[in-house]
């Protein structure tokens, strides 16, 4: 095949305001200033984790969760910024490239609108793609579920991936 679609899904909590160690939640590998962390065994970075998940989806690779298991000391506190890379790395190994990729971020809170262009920047430069080619959106549920009770932030991602090889009919 030469293109191949993935999407991916993922939830983190909001630690409670006595365990949270850090008052800032990481998405799209932007610290932003909130007074809860999310819980989780690398920074939490959901929006990175559904991103990663669709990747590897698109390819039948299995998830984030075999690749890096949360079981993994090597993988405590590690930016999922490192953990996006060498997803890319093991696309590149199977003549893959991301093509573009379609990011929603569901959270009441923290607003996302003033960081979503580094959020983009940033996914861009760590899987060798233009700008144009990443979307990052963010809504509310208006204070419904999970996230509208502030219980936590979940992400959905959509991928197009291509060969990177030439592939006879």
């Amino acid at each position: 095949m030469k293109i191949r679609i993935g999407q991916g899904y993922d939830v983190h909590a909001f630690a409670p305001l006595d365990e949270s160690a850090s008052s800032a939640v990481v998405l799209g590998g932007v610290s932003i200033p909130f007074e809860r962390a999310l819980l989780a065994h690398s920074d939490g970075d959901v929006l990175l984790h559904a991103l990663c998940d669709a990747m590897l989806g698109a390819l039948a690779l299995g998830d984030i969760g075999q690749h890096f298991p949360d079981t993994d000391s090597r993988y405590r506190d590690i930016s999922s910024r490192q953990l996006l890379v060498h997803v890319v790395a093991l696309l590149a190994k199977h003549n893959y490239c991301l093509s573009n990729a379609d990011m929603t971020i569901v959270a009441q809170r923290p607003k996302m609108a003033d960081h979503i262009l580094s959020m983009r920047e940033n996914i861009a430069a760590d899987t060798q793609v233009s700008i144009d080619a990443v979307s990052v959106k963010a809504t509310t549920t208006e204070l419904l579920g999970f996230t509208g009770r502030e219980e936590g932030i979940a992400c959905y991602a959509t991928v197009l991936l291509h060969r990177t090889d030439e592939v006879s009919a």
